[in-house]
C-alpha cells in the first residue's frame, strides 16, 4: 500500500466513523464540501450559478447533491455523474419503542432493508440520528445525535437452550431483535402516576440534548437506529482489507466526494448525487426514485430542449459495492465472474437489467480505468440465482441517461460489519478522478 493509498484510506475510515446515520453522513460531506468553497444552494430560492463554482444542495436531511458548474454549457457538454446511497440496512427504533420484559427495558426496532440478523447479537450497540424537537420558546427544531458509548446489547440465546442453533436458527424479527438498554426504568409515571415507561427514551434524549447545548422542552419525534460501536480498522497480516460498518454505500459515497473535490476546473459539470432508501427500493421524495436530482438537472439546462440536448450528451456512473468471491463459498459465483478483493473496482452486468450497464458504459468505464492506469473486474450472477439491485436501473428509466453500474468488490454485504480491500477504494477513486478531469467526452 502506497503512501497515497494508505492516506486515503484514513480519510476512508475517518469518513465511516464520522457516519453512523444517513444524516450524519450527508453533515460529514457537507463540511467537506465547504472546507472546499463550495456553496449552499437552497431549492425554494432562485439560482445564480458561476462557471467553476462548487455547489450543494441537501434534501429531507439525507441525500444530497453537489457540483461544479463546468466551463462549457451543459448543453453542449452534458454533465458528468457518479451516483451513490447514503443508506445501509440496519434497526431502526419504534416510535413507542419502550418494552418492559421480564425486569428489563427494551426498545423495539424495525428492520430497515435487507439486514444480515445474526451478526447483530452480541454487539456494543449505540444509537444514531435526527431528533426533532420543541424548545422552550414553542419552536420546532432538529438536531443530530450521535451518542458514541454502548447503551444496548442483543444477547444471543446460550446453545445449552438451543442445541439446534448451529444448524439451524431462525431468528424473529419481533420477538428477537429488541436491544436491552438496562434494568426496568418506568420510574416515570403518567397523570394516574401509573408507571409509563413510553417516557424513558424521550427523556433520555432531552437531557442528551441539553447536555449537548440545546435548548430542548420536549422530544416530539426522532429518526433513530442502531449501530456497532467497533471502529472500523485496517486487517490482515499486511494491512490488505479495511473492516467496517456501512461499507455499502458509504465506500463509494467518499470515493464519489474525492473525486468531485479534485475537479478544479472542468470543462464539463461534475456532479456527485448519494440517495437516501435505496436500500429499501428508492421510492422516496429523497430516493433515486423521486424527482430530486431531475429537479436539479433541469435548473441547471435551463428549458425542455436544453434538457434533452443535456441528458443525451450525460453519464451517471452508480457507484455501488459488489460480491467478492468468497473463498468458502466460491460456488456461489459464476466461474468466470468472481470479483477479487484488490484487483480493482467492478463492471456489474445483468441482462435482465437489475444493473443498467449496457456494451457502451461498460467500455467508458474501462476507458476511465485505462486513463487512471488502475485494474477492473466483471461480475455476473450466477444463471440460477436472483440479483440485486442498484440506483443504476431507476436513474436509466428515471432520465434516459446512459448508466454504468460499477463498485468495489466487498464480503459480507449488509452484515453489521463488512470487509473490502484497502486498495479497491482508490482504485475506484482514481478510475471516477479520470472521469471528471481526465475524459474528453469522445
Amino acid at each position: 500500500m502506497t503512501q497515497q493509498q494508505a492516506d486515503f484510506n484514513q480519510g476512508l475510515i475517518d469518513f465511516l466513523q464520522a457516519s453512523p446515520s444517513p444524516a450524519h453522513a450527508v453533515n460529514t460531506m457537507v463540511r467537506e464540501l465547504e472546507a472546499a468553497g463550495f456553496s449552499e444552494l437552497n431549492e425554494s430560492e432562485a439560482w445564480q450559478l458561476q462557471p467553476g463554482q462548487g455547489y450543494w444542495l441537501v434534501r429531507g436531511g439525507r441525500s444530497i447533491i453537489a457540483f461544479r458548474l463546468g466551463e462549457q454549457p451543459v448543453f453542449d457538454a452534458g454533465v458528468r455523474m457518479i451516483g451513490a446511497h447514503t443508506d445501509s440496512p440496519c434497526l431502526k427504533v419504534k416510535p413507542n419503542a419502550e418494552l418492559l420484559h421480564q425486569g428489563y427495558l427494551q426498545l423495539g426496532v424495525e428492520v430497515y432493508g435487507g439486514v444480515l440478523m445474526h451478526p447483530w447479537f452480541d454487539r456494543d450497540l449505540s444509537l444514531a440520528g435526527q431528533i426533532y424537537f420543541r424548545n422552550e420558546a414553542g419552536k420546532l427544531q432538529t438536531a443530530l445525535i450521535d451518542v458514541k458509548k454502548p447503551i444496548a446489547v442483543i444477547p444471543s440465546l446460550a446453545i445449552h437452550l438451543n442445541r439446534e442453533a448451529n444448524k439451524n436458527s431462525e431468528i424473529n424479527a419481533q420477538l428477537h431483535l429488541p436491544p436491552v438498554l438496562g434494568l426496568d426504568a418506568s420510574a416515570d409515571t403518567d397523570a394516574n402516576g401509573k408507571p409509563n415507561p413510553s417516557l424513558v427514551l424521550r427523556e433520555w434524549l432531552a437531557t442528551w440534548l441539553r447536555t449537548a447545548g440545546h435548548n430542548v422542552a420536549e422530544v416530539i419525534d426522532y429518526d433513530l437506529c442502531f449501530y456497532d460501536t467497533q471502529p472500523p480498522a485496517l486487517v490482515g497480516l499486511e494491512q490488505e482489507f479495511i473492516s467496517s460498518a456501512r461499507l455499502d454505500n458509504l465506500l463509494s459515497c467518499y470515493t464519489g466526494l474525492q473525486a468531485l473535490l479534485s475537479s478544479k476546473q472542468p470543462a464539463a459539470t461534475s456532479l456527485l448525487v448519494c440517495n437516501d432508501h435505496e436500500e429499501v427500493g428508492s421510492s422516496s421524495a429523497t430516493g433515486a426514485e423521486g424527482p430530486f436530482l431531475e429537479s436539479v438537472l433541469r435548473r441547471l439546462s435551463g428549458d425542455e430542449q436544453e434538457y434533452q440536448r443535456m441528458m443525451a450528451r450525460s453519464l451517471l456512473i452508480s457507484a455501488d459495492n459488489a460480491h467478492a468471491i468468497h473463498p468458502n463459498y466460491a460456488d456461489k459465483h459464476d466461474e468466470n465472474h468472481g470479483p477479487k478483493i484488490n484487483a480493482g473496482p467492478v463492471i456489474k452486468v445483468n441482462a435482465n437489467q437489475r444493473y443498467a450497464t449496457s456494451s457502451e458504459t461498460s467500455a467508458l468505464f474501462r476507458h476511465f480505468c485505462d486513463l487512471a492506469k488502475v485494474p477492473y473486474q466483471h461480475f455476473v450472477v450466477r444463471s440460477d440465482m436472483g440479483c440485486g439491485s442498484t440506483i443504476g436501473p431507476v436513474a436509466a428509466t428515471k432520465l434516459g441517461v446512459r448508466v454504468v453500474d460499477v463498485g468495489a468488490p466487498q464480503w459480507s454485504m449488509h452484515s453489521i460489519r463488512e470487509t473490502a480491500g484497502t486498495k479497491d477504494a482508490w482504485y475506484l477513486g482514481q478510475a471516477l478522478q479520470a472521469f471528471f478531469c481526465e475524459w474528453d467526452g469522445d
